[in-house]
């Protein structure tokens, strides 16, 4: 329909066409909550739920978890171009491949055609990330895997439902080769439960406004999302910027790399080009769509847009992903699994790095890193085995901004606040395991002016048998990027790692991905790291600084440290506090503090 057309829209049906897109979004979030089977959905929420036209264009995007949603596009583009013509009523795809844009292959989605008189007219799609996905290990992060094939199963776009009818020999082949296939066939009827119900909202949308109306709407939306973003990049000076973020070796001896982002600002229009290492043998490898997620994560993240969310917002925005074969473009048979966390959190870090050199006043600190395990055995009462992705360990801190500090456990920055954690004891209830705690991690949140959000700390205990702990992520080795001149005089709270203490009183501790096995008795304890920090720490007010300390997210060890403010025993020692900070801030500040990367006594590691 013509755009002028779609300015003369009533705003009063505008925006309840616009409330009524976003309802049937929500409702199919709900559903995914309250009828999904694993922890990972049910309790995690690691699911994206989004509604789309009959081209691919994405109308809404919830508020779930980014790294899905950047991607979503293209997968649905793909699955609309696999199929074509090949669409009746009550069909519904399915697909996980990285090759057809996928994200990686533990995020599932499900795809079902909404028709109006006989014509496809829109898409209603809901990905999730399983709980297992086959392959030689539990939960499908495979630290060992040199390849895609040894990583689990691949799904091509394929028919689950045809002409409504469930294909119970596709599912049983699906079922047959995952782990905990009670828990995956519950996940499947949940996101067919929820693109039924995103169908049924769209339908009631045409109903009551008509096909041509609720059309106009919707293209009202995308251009008001465009309208916003171009306004955003306008205010931009025109020019190219760049960011480089290391990506750490996370324990293959494969070395550390760069990933690099230069975004060219002209005029109300940004074009990123990813820069990276050859793929490598290794799961931190990217394959497009999932790169691109990121780079609209960086872009999302700086700019802060308000409401309407939809693919509107990135048609200003183009990229170049790199060269096939490169880490940010991998090809087949590149192995992929942990690359929604790494390296799509460096990725999105290089873009917000570049555009902080573009408006320094304007920078944001990166949130934590992805560092968190997962845990698998078989059960001691029944003899079935148990998998599951434990998204409560990966719950780290928010980065701060340049006017506010960051969240406390709200990480990691892949998912941007969408995770929960859900309560202990559901998780008791549904596993044979003890936590024993979950908690905040004193100063693991960068320093700064502002500073950043703490991480967590989360351990657990096997009841009754042998249970493996496997790790994924990274930020064991790096801290959280930080934002202008903020600056870290303790390196060690900031860190992610996995301890495990064993019965024997001995306790071992763990900076890379890796599989390690506990028994009744030990525990393992996984350690996030928290949110980057904006500003000199010097220019903390010393107020906000025994505050942190009273509430238990700065110990006394890092206010003196970090803050140049020396608290004892709960109480301010103003002339101490008068004194360091006078030598802190007489530009050797970092030099002059001895052992300024150290862990400190009292920090909790």
């Amino acid at each position: 329909m013509p755009e002028t057309n779609t300015r003369d829209i009533d705003p009063i049906t505008l925006s309840v066409v616009q409330g009524g897109l976003e309802t049937a979004q929500r409702e199919m979030t709900t559903t995914m909550m309250h009828t999904a089977r694993s922890s990972v959905l049910n309790i995690a929420r690691d699911y994206s739920n989004a509604l789309f036209d009959k081209e691919g264009q994405m109308l809404v995007q919830g508020q779930d978890i980014p790294i899905h949603l950047g991607s979503l596009m293209p997968a649905t583009k793909a699955v609309i171009d696999r199929f074509e013509d090949d669409v009746s009523p009550g069909d519904v795809m399915y697909h996980n491949d990285p090759a057809w844009s996928g994200s990686h292959i533990l995020d599932c989605c499900m795809y079902k055609p909404v028709f109006v008189d006989g014509s496809v007219e829109y898409w209603t799609v809901s990905k999730g990330h399983m709980t297992d996905i086959g392959g030689p290990v539990p939960s499908g992060y495979n630290p060992d895997a040199t390849e895609i094939y040894a990583e689990g199963l691949r799904i091509p776009p394929i028919k689950l439902w045809d002409g409504g009818d469930l294909r119970e020999d596709v599912r049983d082949l699906l079922l047959a080769n995952v782990r905990s296939a009670d828990d995956w066939k519950g996940d499947l009827n949940a996101q067919h439960g929820a693109v039924q119900i995103g169908e049924r909202h769209l339908h009631r949308l045409v109903d009551r406004y008509g096909l041509d109306t609720v059309n106009a709407c919707f293209d009202r939306l995308l251009d008001r999302a465009e309208e916003a973003m171009r306004e955003e990049i306008t205010g931009i000076p025109d020019g190219t910027y760049e960011g480089t973020v290391p990506l750490e070796d996370s324990g293959h001896g494969l070395g550390e790399v760069d990933i690099t982002a230069r975004v060219t600002i002209t005029a109300d229009e940004a074009h990123v080009e990813l820069d990276s290492p050859e793929q490598l043998p290794y799961y931190i490898n990217s394959y497009a769509a999932n790169s691109v997620s990121g780079v609209y994560l960086g872009f999302m993240m700086f700019m802060q847009l308000d409401p309407p969310y939809n693919e509107g917002l990135y048609r200003p925005i183009t990229v170049d992903v790199g060269e096939p074969g490169t880490m940010t473009n991998a090809q087949e048979p590149a192995p992929h699994v942990n690359c929604t966390t790494t390296p799509s959190e460096t990725i999105t870090d290089a873009v917000r790095t570049a555009l902080e050199n573009a408006e320094p006043e304007r920078a944001v600190a990166s949130w934590g890193h992805t560092s968190g395990v997962n845990i698998a055995g078989t059960r001691p009462d029944g003899g079935s085995t148990y998998t599951t992705m434990v998204l409560a360990s990966i719950i780290s801190g928010a980065g701060a901004s340049h006017d506010m500090d960051g969240w406390h456990s709200r990480g990691p920055l892949c998912c941007f606040g969408a995770l929960s954690s859900g309560d202990v004891e559901v998780m008791e209830h549904m596993y044979p395991i003890v936590l024993h705690r979950y908690s905040l991690r004193p100063d693991s949140g960068g320093a700064g002016r502002q500073r950043g959000g703490c991480g967590t700390v989360w351990e657990v205990e096997p009841r009754d048998h042998d249970m493996q702990v496997i790790m994924w992520g990274e930020g064991r080795k790096n801290e959280t990027p930080n934002a202008l001149g903020s600056y870290n005089s303790l390196s060690d709270p900031k860190l992610g790692s996995v301890e495990v203490d064993r019965a024997d009183g001995s306790v071992e501790e763990y900076r890379e991905n890796t599989i390690v096995t506990v028994s009744p008795g030990d525990r393992a304890r996984n350690y996030n790291p928290g949110g980057g920090g904006v500003g000199d720490p010097m220019t903390r007010p010393v107020d906000a600084v025994v505050e942190d300390v009273t509430h238990g997210v700065v110990t006394e060890t890092g206010a003196e440290r970090e803050y140049g403010v020396v608290v004892v025993d709960g109480e301010l020692d103003e002339a101490a506090t008068e004194e360091a900070r006078a030598a802190r801030t007489d530009g050797g500040a970092r030099a002059e503090t001895p052992g300024a990367t150290d862990g400190a006594e009292g920090v909790d590691r």
